[in-house]
Formats: C-alpha cells, sequence, structure tokens
C-alpha cells in the first residue's frame, strides 16, 4: 500500500495526531484491510518527509511544551494534520480508532505550541530556501504561510516579507 500525504494526514486526523510506531501500525492494518497488502516501507518514508516539508503534517513534540516541563518529557512526538493538508483517509481507515484502540480524546494538543512550532519549522525552511535560492521552495513556502497563518495562532509576516524580497531578487 503507498499512500500520500493527505492519506496519511486523514489518517492522523482520525486520532488528533499518532506516534511513528502508532501511525505505521495503522498503516500496516489498512493496508491489509484493504487489500491484505502491507506497506512499501521505503515509498512511506518518503511519503512522510514530503509531507513533513510541505506542511502536510506537522510534528508536535510534546516534550518540548511548556519548556520542556511537559506533563510527560519521555512522551513520543506526536504526527498531526498540518496546514496544507487536504486530510482524506483511505477507505479501509474508518475502522482504525477501534482496531488500535486509542481513543481520539485522549490526544490534547496545546495549540499555541503546536503553532509555535509549526512557525520555528517554517522560519528554518524559509531561510534554508531563501540561502540555497531556491526560488520554486521559496513560492511553495510563501502559499503555505497563508495556509499556516488561518490553521494556527502565528504571524508569519516577517518570513512572507523575507521570502517576497528573496523572489524580487531572482
Amino acid at each position: 500500500m503507498n499512500v500520500t500525504a493527505d492519506e496519511l494526514a486523514g489518517i492522523v486526523d482520525l486520532f488528533g495526531g499518532l506516534t511513528r510506531p502508532e501511525l505505521e501500525r495503522a498503516l500496516s492494518e489498512a493496508a491489509f484491510r484493504e487489500n491484505g497488502g502491507s506497506v512499501d516501507d521505503a515509498a512511506l518514508e518518503e511519503t512522510l518527509d514530503g509531507a513533513l516539508e510541505s506542511f502536510a503534517l506537522v510534528r508536535y513534540e510534546r516534550s518540548a511544551v511548556d519548556g520542556g516541563e511537559a506533563e510527560d518529557e519521555t512522551a513520543p512526538d506526536l504526527f498531526v494534520a498540518g496546514p496544507t493538508a487536504f486530510p482524506s483517509a483511505p477507505n479501509a481507515a474508518e475502522d482504525l480508532p477501534h482496531i488500535l484502540e486509542i481513543d481520539p480524546r485522549s490526544r490534547t494538543l496545546d495549540r499555541a505550541a503546536l503553532g509555535d512550532q509549526a512557525h520555528d519549522r517554517f522560519a528554518r525552511a524559509a531561510a534554508t530556501a531563501v540561502d540555497a535560492g531556491d526560488d520554486d521552495r521559496i513560492a511553495e513556502l510563501l502559499d503555505a504561510s497563508y495556509d499556516l497563518e488561518a490553521w494556527a495562532p502565528v504571524d508569519l509576516a516577517a518570513e512572507r516579507d523575507r521570502l517576497d524580497a528573496a523572489l524580487e531578487r531572482a
């Protein structure tokens, strides 16, 4: 089974967020239920990297919440549906919450902290794109900046100005 970034977002959105092992198990279950198949690990890795790069998925670092003083500092990071995603779970995914026995209500996210983390990740991506002179990536990030501001309580005006200035120099 190969999945798209939007399908990954759809699966994690069923739960509010999933750890990497939970996501892999959910995909395995969905692949088996769909056609008795399995997940192509290399394709999953590529899709996951692309989903994070495009902000279709965002990594929520629970240990970073409250300056490292989270309730459970050993809690693994969660993948959550990001601002550029159009979450669409595969057909075989509807029973995953029951199969995995994960209550979506148990996944509480500090939206402000998640927004801050996404903002920091966006700022690093913007700086990298500008430093590399990657006009295509700069244009992608400009588009994503509006989605990110609508998705989380963040202000990306400074980053957008930097991206715009880089495109004007090109």
